[in-house]
């Protein structure tokens, strides 16, 4: 794995393990476990397909699903990109959780949202297609930044995690 996205997976466990005890806090069933192997995870293959092409979230899922054998986990790496359903928080949280922390990390910033989205849109924003999708994708995760909000009771987009404070 690239220093880079060690240091990006290293932080999005992070911020993934702070939403994780919110949840909990909530009365949500969540496992620390799940979501920090979730988190270190998620960008498993994306050295890989840097080199060699290919789908970096579905061949990092396939990799964790043959070397752990745990499907949760494996979902979680699978759906960081798109969550493909309803974004029912109470029945789908780890997923969704590892969705959202991955986009508020810009390479090693936690961010806004559209700032990572920004950021996404001028690496991979190669032609009409691509820019359409990652449309969808920055909608997608901001309906489920508010689904997360109101489920915590915690307005995500202003919350600091562990930026003393401040959203960079």
């Amino acid at each position: 794995m690239l220093p880079q996205i060690r240091d990006h997976s290293l932080l999005v466990a992070s911020v993934a393990l702070q939403i994780a005890e919110m949840a909990r806090a909530k009365g949500l069933p969540v496992s620390r476990r799940q979501v920090e192997a979730s988190a270190l995870l998620h960008d498993l293959a994306k050295t890989y397909t840097i080199r060699y092409g290919g789908n970096h979230s579905q061949l990092g899922g396939a990799w964790v699903v043959n070397l752990t054998g745990n499907l949760a986990v494996a979902q979680a790496v699978i759906h960081h990109v798109h969550w493909p359903g309803e974004i029912i928080v109470q029945k789908h949280l780890l997923p969704l959780l590892i969705l959202y922390a991955d986009k508020r990390i810009k390479h090693d910033r936690i961010v806004y949202v559209e700032d990572r989205f920004e950021d996404l849109f001028v690496r991979y924003g190669i032609n009409g297609h691509r820019i359409k999708l990652m449309q969808r994708s920055l909608k997608q995760t901001q309906a489920i930044e508010n689904k997360l909000s109101q489920e915590l009771e915690v307005d995500l987009y202003a919350y600091p995690f562990d930026s003393r404070g401040l959203v960079q």
